[in-house]
């Protein structure tokens, strides 16, 4: 799928095919693909990397246009359960027009930094500013969720919430790979300042994006680190919720073992005291159920 928009007035407005500058591509078809190759010459290589979730970041200079492949977070699904993706993007900067290749149909321009655009270098490094603030909110959510599965854990004895939070730390490793790829794009991007023609507003923007970028990866790795430093603790508490039910288990199981007994006892066909007695079944009954006490209170008393 093909849209086509141009800046007017420092805004992004949709074009047609006469005035179009920004040419995005939603997972093209074969077609669109073998247009982008031998009419735009793209790298065919470089636009397949574009559609490759597991592409790194990186720039590369071709003769008639540059190559930007950059990470950012997919959007969840429930069908993912717990696993926060990551996917590629391409960026190809012409002289006169935008080429921006992704694997799904998401919101690319929508936001403030969007509101002001000078120029198609300034699109290009604002779509990778808005991909940090993709990170953060997957970052937030992540730690929303973290927190609501600890609760669940710390009274669970299933692994199933467990496993959740390790798909969770999973999620985690992929980001901080993308975030630190998009780090070392961005690095490179302002040492190539002179082969994108970028100005003294730029730079200072590239700045600016450095440091968030920098500040999103430490976010994401103290989330690492806690939900990694904290998962051998959370195992130990569903190992040890499941020994207590285990324990209340064998602790009923032991009550009604002692009554079974004296009724057993009693029902051996030999000659046995209070065989003949008219409330003999009363006095075994009793028997069986002072036994019963008897072991819940001792159990009472070794847990205070």
């Amino acid at each position: 799928m093909l849209k086509r928009l141009r800046i007017c007035e420092g805004k992004l407005i949709e074009a047609d095919v006469s005035n179009g500058q920004v040419h995005v591509y939603v997972n093209p078809d074969e077609a669109e693909k073998k247009f982008l190759v031998e009419t735009l010459k793209l790298d065919e290589h470089t636009l397949n990397s574009a559609l490759d979730p597991d592409e790194l970041a990186r720039l590369e200079f071709e003769p008639e246009h540059v190559a930007l492949i950059y990470k950012r977070p997919r959007n969840y699904s429930s069908e993912d359960e717990f696993l926060f993706k990551v996917s590629s993007a391409g960026i190809f900067l012409f002289k006169d027009c935008l080429v921006v290749v992704i694997s799904e149909d998401v919101p690319l321009f929508e936001g403030r930094p969007f509101a002001r655009v000078r120029d198609l270098q300034d699109l290009m490094l604002k779509m990778i500013h808005r991909s940090i603030f993709h990170f953060e909110a997957h970052l937030r959510v992540i730690n929303m969720i973290s927190s609501e599965l600890e609760q669940e854990v710390n009274t669970a004895m299933t692994n199933k919430n467990l496993l959740n939070l390790f798909t969770l730390e999973k999620s985690l490793v992929y980001f901080l790979n993308a975030i630190y790829t998009n780090g070392k794009l961005i690095e490179k991007v302002k040492a190539s300042t002179a082969k994108l023609g970028l100005g003294p507003d730029h730079m200072e923007f590239i700045d600016d994006v450095i440091i968030e970028n920098g500040q999103c990866y430490e976010q994401a790795s103290i989330y690492s680190q806690v939900l990694s430093g904290m998962m051998d603790a959370r195992g130990t508490i569903v190992s040890n919720n499941l020994n207590v039910l285990m324990k209340n288990l064998n602790l009923i199981m032991l009550m009604l073992m002692l009554p079974t007994l004296v009724v057993s006892i009693f029902s051996m066909n030999v000659a046995f005291p209070l065989q003949h007695h008219p409330w003999a079944f009363f006095i075994i009954l009793g028997i069986g159920l002072v036994t019963a006490t008897i072991v819940g209170m001792v159990w009472r008393y070794k847990r205070l």
